[in-house]
């Protein structure tokens, strides 16, 4: 039994959601979103909630409910509140800068690093070491943090590199003589 899957996705006053057949849409202040789920759960649209449920016992159908659950409810939270990821960036020269629509990072490379930010996201730099990743769908801020993150992650012995906020990086001994 999914102790996630059984909850119900309250929506909010502000938010309207529409269940067509696996489809869910959901519109919000900060903008539409809309996923089609599979065909082993069934989702349902009551009492200003949104419930799923497994069409049967099988482990395909109790192992998709709890994440078909999480994913209708990243939808509510997004249209509403939408999701941000924060990184640091630690080194001597390291620093990161908006260039256009493009995030320009210099990691210590011969040469900046230009990422180009896709659609639907927003980059502010607030401070040169710190970059600030928003949006309303949770698995594009969280891929384009990853990305960024994989330009330099951080190395155990200095610390030096990209990191999520409040992240903890196992230091190491460096060699002895």
């Amino acid at each position: 039994m999914s102790r996630i899957g059984k909850k119900p996705v309250p929506v909010p006053k502000n938010v309207t959601a529409t269940v067509e057949g696996q489809t869910v849409t959901v519109k919000g202040p900060k903008g539409q979103l809309s996923l089609t789920l599979v065909d082993d759960v069934e989702v349902k649209l009551e009492d200003g909630a949104i419930s799923v449920k497994p069409r049967t016992d099988s482990k395909r159908a109790r192992s998709m409910w709890g994440m078909s659950r999480s994913l209708v409810e990243n939808l509510v939270v997004g249209t509403t509140n939408g999701f941000s990821r924060t990184l640091e960036i630690t080194g001597v020269g390291y620093r990161a800068a908006m260039d256009g629509k493009a995030l320009k990072l210099q990691l210590g490379y011969s040469h900046d690093v230009l990422y180009a930010i896709p659609e639907g996201i927003n980059v502010v730099v607030p401070k040169p070491t710190e970059i600030t990743i928003s949006g309303i769908e949770k698995d594009k801020v969280g891929q384009v943090a990853a990305e960024i993150r994989g330009f330099r992650g951080p190395e155990p012995y200095k610390g030096k590199g990209v990191r999520y906020q409040g992240e903890y990086i196992q230091r190491k001994e460096g060699k002895k003589k």
